[in-house]
């Protein structure tokens, strides 16, 4: 790939997606991935997409994990652990585009109901964990876009940002290294892979700042328009590709 033509379509939506998510919790799937797709073809393009993510949450994860719910993030993988492999048997037996419809659908329902105080309560404790780790490890094998329902349990349990970070962090980590033992890295130059180490690094460094001045209300208002806003791309992907 050229190498201009790089740093324009991975450069720079990774250091963006990568500063949005070291802010809200999850964005470098929303902002990086259609770019990722787009220039490097679906399947390179979602297998680099996994490994930048893994190192994304790292690095979140070195300023942050002190605030890490590390209970509750024991018990969404619990549940990812089932849903990640059966997302990834659903992906060989439907098309793509229904199947983004429906787990975009499943993501927009999850996040109405984490902001719907009364219903909020399904998602709440130790089974609304396993209950909401299992949506997001199958939406994440199904259509690479978990981290809406990681966030919709943060919500319903009324964190903080400085403890959500952190542990959808731990969540996504492991999700993507799994996604990553099961597909393999892709093959791609080391220009490639230069301009996405170092987009993260800057993303996470110009996060940082502005997480720190972002108030409550401003951050819940902004993270609730992160999730619905990749829920709401992914089931538009699959109505356009129908």
């Amino acid at each position: 790939m050229n190498p201009v033509l790089t740093a324009l379509l991975v450069g720079i939506p990774v250091a963006g997606g990568a500063a949005l998510q070291r802010t809200t919790g999850l964005g470098l799937a929303l902002v990086g991935a259609p770019f990722l797709v787009a220039a490097l073809g679906p399947q390179d393009g979602v297998s680099f997409g996994n490994a930048l993510q893994t190192v994304l949450c790292l690095l979140v994860l070195a300023g942050t994990w002190r605030a890490t719910r590390w209970g509750a993030a024991g018990a969404l993988l619990l549940g990812a652990a089932v849903g990640v492999p059966a997302g990834a048997l659903l992906v060989d037996a439907l098309p793509a585009a229904p199947l983004e419809i429906v787990v975009g659908l499943l993501a927009l329902v999850g996040i109405g109901l984490a902001v719907l105080p009364q219903a909020g309560a399904v998602l709440r404790g130790f089974p609304g964990a396993v209950g909401s780790g299992l949506a997001a490890g199958f939406v994440n094998a199904a259509a690479g876009v978990g981290g809406p329902l990681v966030s919709a349990y943060g919500i319903a349990q009324q964190w903080d940002r400085t403890v959500l970070v952190p542990t959808a962090q731990v969540v996504l980590l492991a999700i993507n290294v799994v996604s990553l033992l099961l597909k393999g890295l892709p093959d791609l130059d080391a220009a490639t892979w230069t301009v996405g180490a170092a987009a993260l690094v800057i993303g996470v460094a110009a996060g940082g700042p502005v997480s720190r001045r972002l108030g409550p209300v401003a951050g819940r208002r902004l993270l609730l328009a992160v999730a619905t806003a990749g829920a709401a791309a992914t089931v538009v992907r699959g109505l356009l590709t129908l």
